[in-house]
């Protein structure tokens, strides 16, 4: 299960308004890279085979199964205010984090 909290369901909500082509969801994804030796990543993509398709609070998103077992138990928070960074994966599964708050361990 991942969580998105009020203030991301907000914001996912715009972008879909804006950035996302008709059938597009959300994607949260994991890859390679950072300074840690993963790193978060969400785009607007059409569902691929093997991918969950999972829902929080009226808000549809996609994830592949490697992913999710990254992510399992994860809250998705948006931060907007003087000294927000955006989007804030709170990681129970991450052994270290890196100061960008996009990496993880």
């Amino acid at each position: 299960m991942i969580t998105l909290t009020d203030g991301a369901i907000v914001q996912v909500r715009k972008l879909e308004a804006d950035k996302a082509k008709v059938g597009q969801l959300l994607r949260i994804f994991v890859e390679a890279g950072g300074c840690s030796g993963f790193e978060y990543g969400m785009s607007f993509d059409y569902k691929k085979e093997g991918d969950r398709l999972l829902e929080n609070n009226g808000v549809s998103f996609l994830i592949d199964a490697s992913s999710l077992e990254y992510l399992d138990g994860s809250v998705i928070h948006f931060d907007d205010g003087l000294n927000g960074k955006g989007f804030d994966i709170q990681n129970p599964n991450a052994s270290s984090t890196c100061g960008c708050g996009r990496s993880f361990n």
